[in-house]
């Protein structure tokens, strides 16, 4: 009879492999005294309901039985610490005494008592753990029934799904109660003021150059208080010069300047600036369309909901017609809807424009990019143009200059980006398309065509121009752009109107859910709120959510965090990432940033290091206004970021054409320099920071 004959006829539950106990070099046949010593090792094991086992390259001892926990009966199948008992090789090199006496020695009464009571206490753990949570404790308790493995290895495999178990479950109930928290369909009831005024709206929409924005500012200018609400700081600059211009007492207020007037009546500000408490009588929310837009369309909403004056007027584009319609259905607003006419014709030119030698006085080149728009603007020079550019990172201030140099005849040509379809009234007779596709972040595709109808409108002044013209600068450029200024835009939908969190939202659900981090109260607003009819939605929140999880790893309140996560500067680029950084830690140690100079000139991308330092004493000044204890230099900083913006004109103009009898204005650089180093002389223990 052979071993594995003999092992056959005992209980399946204690099968033994006969490899694990036939010693090397041993036959089992006809040998019985290893059979006897195989018969009494198997009636040992059985004993304590345990086998031999593989475990991971050795032989151990797996033990099998139940404890009982508040009456419930609890099966285990495991290997104790204490029974592994030798690898394979090194097994079957004992004999079968020696794996009889091994096994005695570590299973018996005392051992399995012990190790009984192991499992006893881990079960009644798990089992309450689970209760607190609110979980059926059983069904983890099935992973200690599988068999060959450590005990350990197995508790840990338990506490591990519990532990995912109870953060599903947490997650759950945050995601609940934020739900209960944040409840948009009752969104316009946060603008308190708003939502307790007899509001009516009046939409004024109509193409570029159709006068839209004239009917408004009449209303706004001859009303007691009121305020103007724009998507740009160079379009809040501009209708603040044309109030004051008007006489009316009004102050400037953007996130990077303050123009103050004593006795202020009305208020020109940037849109995400309106200050929902204040209740005035006129109200004008420009570029409505802008609803859409998923990065910035919350303020809209916002604006839209909040704004607290008894009439509100709603400029854009005719597409926005279904929006502001759904709007004022659900804010419960009467609407008044105006459409206009563009007031001079907008023609496709006959052909494309071909080369840069039959570009002419008057063209707007329009670029997607600000390489291509320096390279452009450079080649044009070249070919014996004075050129002025517009494009994103270029300041508003710097785009205000560039745009004067066009319409006082300095410039001959402005190349730009699609940053020239919004916010710029320019003399332009022709837009010339340089190419018909723009990249979106993700990829190239082709121009949207309401984006293609906002950039062509700016031709064709009216009062300068029978007619605009709109041309692409090759054949296929040309055709596309024909193509997509016959295709009507889509209009905005009526529902789905973007919400971000206030920091009112973000302490409610803090302190609803208990929970701290600001990346985490973000993802709990944007993924668990009330989404009942699709009304209001989320908007996006990812890059703020990038920046709070660096953030939460600061001391610092859940309001600095909030307002470090709003700064507007790019922490894609280095230079003003370091810098927000800088601001952040010295924040957290409860000291104050003072702000540092940016040498630009001998650097040898000057004019991108001249953007940036814009951008960096921009954000500065944000702060400073917000935080002025610890970013004091706000007013020196708005100083800076204007004379800064003066270089940059320069630069631009030294490099696109400039009259050789032109001479340079003197900018206040050094006297502000100047300054901010003799104050900086005078602060004794205030610390500096590079930012």
């Amino acid at each position: 009879m052979s071993l594995l004959t003999e092992s056959n006829k005992l209980e399946e539950n204690f099968f033994i492999d006969p490899e694990a106990i036939v010693p090397a070099g041993q036959d089992p046949e006809g040998d019985d005294a290893l059979l006897d010593v195989a018969r009494e090792l198997h009636a040992y094991l059985q004993g304590f309901g345990a086998r031999l086992v593989h475990n991971e390259g050795a032989v151990a001892i797996e033990v099998a039985g139940n404890v009982e926990v508040e009456g419930r009966r609890y099966p285990f199948r495991l290997v104790p610490e204490r029974g592994v008992l030798a690898r394979v090789q090194k097994w079957r090199k004992l004999a079968a005494e020696r794996h009889l006496a091994l096994v005695r020695e570590r299973l018996n009464e005392a051992s399995v008592a012990e190790f009984e009571s192991e499992v006893h206490r881990f079960v009644a753990r798990v089992l309450r753990e689970a209760e607190a949570e609110g979980l059926a404790g059983a069904r983890f308790l099935r992973a200690l029934e599988t068999g060959k493995e450590l005990a350990s290895r197995r508790f840990r495999i338990v506490e591990d799904r519990l532990a995912e178990a109870s953060s599903r479950r947490r997650a759950e109930t945050l995601a609940e109660v934020a739900r209960g928290t944040v409840q948009l369909t009752r969104y316009p009831e946060s603008f308190e003021t708003a939502f307790m005024m007899r509001r009516r709206f009046v939409a004024i929409l109509g193409p570029t150059n159709s006068g839209k924005t004239h009917q408004a500012m009449e209303a706004l200018a001859q009303a007691a208080t009121g305020v103007y609400l724009a998507p740009l700081r160079l379009l809040a600059l501009e209708n603040y010069e044309r109030l004051a211009d008007r006489g009316v007492a009004v102050s400037l207020v953007t996130g990077e300047e303050r123009r103050l007037t004593p006795g202020a009546t009305h208020v020109a500000s940037t849109i995400e600036m309106l200050d929902t408490s204040r209740a005035v009588e006129v109200a004008v929310i420009d570029e409505i369309q802008m609803l859409e837009d998923l990065e910035r369309g919350s303020a809209w909403t916002a604006a839209v909901c909040g704004a607290a004056a008894k009439t509100v007027y709603l400029l854009g584009a005719l597409s926005a017609r279904p929006a502001v319609e759904a709007l004022a259905e659900r804010l419960g607003c009467e609407l008044e809807v105006t459409t206009l006419a563009r007031k001079s014709p907008l023609e496709m030119a006959p052909r494309a424009v071909g080369s840069i030698g039959q570009l002419r006085r008057g063209d707007a080149v329009i670029a997607f990019s600000r390489r291509d728009v320096l390279n452009w603007a450079t080649n044009i020079a070249a070919a014996g143009f004075r050129v002025a550019t517009i494009y994103g990172n270029l300041s508003p201030e710097v785009r205000r200059a560039q745009a004067q140099r066009f319409r006082d005849g300095e410039a001959d040509i402005v190349v730009a980006t699609d940053a020239i379809g919004m916010g710029l009234n320019l003399p332009v007779a022709r837009v010339v398309f340089s190419t018909a596709k723009k990249f979106d972040g993700i990829s190239e595709d082709i121009l949207a065509p309401w984006l293609t109808h906002q950039i062509a409108g700016r031709a064709g002044r009216f009062g300068l121009h029978e007619a605009g013209l709109v041309a692409g600068f090759d054949d296929h450029t040309h055709r596309i752009i024909s193509r997509l200024m016959r295709t009507p835009a889509d209009p905005l939908s009526n529902r789905g109107f973007y919400v971000t969190p206030s920091l009112r939202h973000v302490k409610s659900i803090a302190a609803a859910t208990g929970e701290h981090t600001l990346a985490r109260l973000l993802e709990l607003f944007s993924r668990n709120i009330d989404l009942t009819d699709d009304f209001f939605l989320p908007g996006d929140l990812s890059e703020q959510t990038e920046r709070a999880q660096w953030l939460d790893s600061l001391p610092l309140s859940l309001e600095h965090r909030f307002t470090l996560s709003l700064v507007p500067v790019s922490t894609r680029v280095e230079t003003l990432n370091q810098a927000w950084q800088g601001w952040a830690r010295a924040l957290a140690k409860e000291r104050s940033s003072h702000l540092s100079i940016e040498p630009v000139g001998d650097m040898r991308y000057a004019l991108q290091a001249a953007e940036d330092a814009c951008k960096k004493y921009s954000a500065y000044a944000w702060l400073g206004y917000r935080l002025p204890d610890y970013y004091p230099d706000a007013e020196a900083a708005v100083a800076l970021a204007r004379s800064m913006s003066e270089t940059v004109d320069e630069m631009l103009a030294r490099q696109h054409g400039r009259r050789r009898d032109e001479k340079r204005t003197p900018t206040p650089a050094r006297r502000v320099r100047r300054g901010l180093a003799s104050r900086g002389d005078r602060r004794e223990g205030r610390t500096r920071t590079g930012g």
